[in-house]
């Protein structure tokens, strides 16, 4: 880990076999994990708590305060989770006296130039492609794809297994294990390629496409479909999810697609 083209604070914490490149600057109350790979140019400051086997390449800055005028100089994180991958010139944030810490679960992939701002927390397994834009606060579940330069307005939640277009700009809460796409933002189907890849089974994929047809396909508000899924539907994990995760919501979920 010895190189005089890096500039490490005495007292950050690294792991005896991390790599630094030259060139790359890691200030105090930084600690890394053992295995993790750390480019040339890129920026790692105060509060930055980065895993195991981790990869972060040139130009990304990791803990730099938050772009937030609330913010105060207060001790706050970023927090990085084991097998994370950040591409260039990834910026993340770290938290505010809000929630104290900016998290990123384990084996995520942040593409290139993408932001993440003060607050959020990205779920284990999800994927944020280039260019895509976080707001503070935004919460995004386990397994979730966020498609390139996307902008998420801040305090939304994306549930585990949700896919957001392209290009999307991300008003409302998106539903657990739902595609996202259009403008405004709509319910354009399940991430169903997604759920086989991750193991679910046909029927239970038949399951997920059956409570969001109550949802977004039978002209019921939402209040009526809540009923309608509490009182006819068995109670299994998926719907209970899904139920959950819409009562939860302190922005509205996103509408269905209509055609128009």
């Amino acid at each position: 880990m010895n190189q005089p083209l890096a500039y490490i604070h005495p007292q950050a914490k690294i792991a005896r076999n991390v790599v630094v490149e030259p060139f790359t600057t890691i200030h105090h109350n930084v600690k890394i994990g053992s295995g993790t790979w750390i480019g040339s140019n890129v920026t790692i400051m105060e509060g930055a708590r980065i895993g195991k086997n981790c990869r972060i390449f040139p130009g990304a800055v990791i803990s730099a305060i938050p772009q937030d005028l609330k913010f105060e100089g207060e001790d706050s994180l970023t927090v990085i989770g084991n097998d994370v991958t950040i591409r260039e010139c990834v910026t993340i944030n770290r938290g505010t006296n809000a929630s104290g810490k900016t998290v990123i679960g384990d084996n995520c992939l942040i593409m290139a130039t993408a932001h993440i701002a003060h607050d959020c927390v990205v779920g284990d397994n999800s994927i944020i492609v280039n260019g895509v834009a976080l707001g503070g606060h935004v919460i995004i579940g386990k397994n979730a794809i966020i498609g390139g330069l996307s902008a998420i307005h801040q305090f939304i939640h994306i549930g585990d297994h949700a896919m957001v277009s392209g290009g999307s700009l991300v008003r409302k809460d998106v539903p657990p294990y739902t595609k996202a796409a259009k403008e405004p933002l709509s319910y354009v189907g399940i991430n169903s390629i997604g759920l086989r890849r991750n193991g679910f089974s046909t029927e239970k994929i038949r399951e997920i496409q059956n409570v969001f047809r109550v949802l977004y396909q039978k002209n019921y508000n939402t209040s009526q479909a809540l009923g309608i899924l509490e009182a006819e539907f068995e109670a299994t994990t998926e719907r209970d999810n899904i139920i959950q995760f819409i009562k939860n919501s302190q922005r509205g979920i996103m509408k269905g697609y209509t055609g128009n």
